[in-house]
């Protein structure tokens, strides 16, 4: 039987194909479009849940802190000029390299250790991180709802509920 914390991950990856499906339906402008909200603008969004997912991945992968920094430090200046289609591709990469991760586990409640300078060491299972992966991703898709009303525009259901659907019927 699949772990829950891989079936949520699949979830996570769902959503986020929903919402590439429906960013390439709207005006192409719509995703840099700039708002007064959570983030200046959807584009904005999308690279910071990549820029994490991506953290988390070296992250969970054993990656030092120092070298999740360095690795990551210019990804956001990177993605900025990456279209839709493009970022879209970027996250199935990722998508595909977290699958490569769960394959080569023999447990998801393996628990490891990961230290930051500010935190400290935080002990949890491989779960944990996959659980708090996803729920990052579901606090910006929803930011993201809001900030295409914002602009005049419906959001594309993704709540956790429509994937059960999606996927038993």
């Amino acid at each position: 039987m699949k772990h829950n914390a891989l079936q949520l991950y699949d979830y996570h990856v769902w959503a986020n194909e929903r919402v590439f499906q429906h960013l390439k339906e709207l005006p192409e402008e719509t995703g840099r479009t700039e708002i007064i909200s959570v983030f200046p603008s959807i584009h904005s969004a999308l690279i910071h849940m990549f820029v994490v997912d991506t953290v988390w991945l070296c992250t969970i992968s054993g990656d030092s802190f120092e070298k999740v920094r360095t690795s990551t430090a210019h990804l956001s200046e990177e993605l900025k000029n990456k279209s839709i289609e493009e970022m879209e591709q970027l996250f199935s990469d990722l998508s595909t390299r977290y699958q490569t991760f769960f394959r080569n586990q023999q447990d998801m409640d393996t628990i490891s250790s990961y230290h930051h300078p500010h935190f400290g060491t935080l002990t949890v299972r491989y779960s944990d991180i996959i659980q708090h992966v996803v729920n990052h991703g579901t606090y910006h898709r929803g930011n993201i709802t809001a900030m295409l009303q914002q602009l005049g525009y419906s959001g594309t259901p993704t709540d956790y509920v429509f994937y059960l659907y999606s996927i038993t019927c």
